[in-house]
């Protein structure tokens, strides 16, 4: 049989109170337990004493036996000093999945589109300069080559 030290749900819709019990591993959450070794009521404020209640003595004498502590209740053991709970480090918990950074990229793609746009409309439009007519010789001058005097 495995044992675990886990919570109890108990309290009303929206207003919560767990027990801290040790309950065998197959037992339904709110079902049969071995023995209750605690309470936690997550309504008080964090640093309120009356927020987690614990038996350190017999939360200890339940880990000698091999009883397993859910995630939550290692912590609440290791702010009481009963046992050294390592915290975990999950560098990728805070990234974002697959498809949101499809998103992301999709809307920074829109976005830098939308500035180019709004670059080039904010941008003064030259008028096209239009070159002046050159006045143009008539061909027989242009052609005649130019008379000299001899004297």
């Amino acid at each position: 049989m495995s044992v675990s030290i886990r919570l109890s749900r108990g309290g009303s819709k929206k207003r919560p109170y767990y027990r801290i019990v040790v309950a065998n591993s197959t037992a339904p959450r709110d079902g049969a337990y071995l023995e209750k070794i605690g309470t936690y009521n997550p309504m008080l404020a964090k640093d309120d004493e009356k927020r987690v209640i614990l038996d350190g003595e017999r939360a200890k004498h339940w880990l000698s036996v091999g009883a397993q502590p859910t995630d939550r209740v290692a912590r609440f053991l290791d702010a009481a000093g009963v046992q050294e709970r390592s915290p975990k480090n999950n560098p990728k918990k805070a990234e974002p999945g697959e498809k949101a950074k499809e998103r992301a990229e999709e809307r920074e793609a829109k976005a830098a589109a939308a500035a180019e746009a709004a670059a080039e409309a904010a941008k003064p439009k030259e008028a096209p300069v239009e070159e002046a007519p050159v006045a143009e010789a008539p061909a027989e001058e242009a052609a005649a080559p130019e008379e000299t005097t001899e004297a």
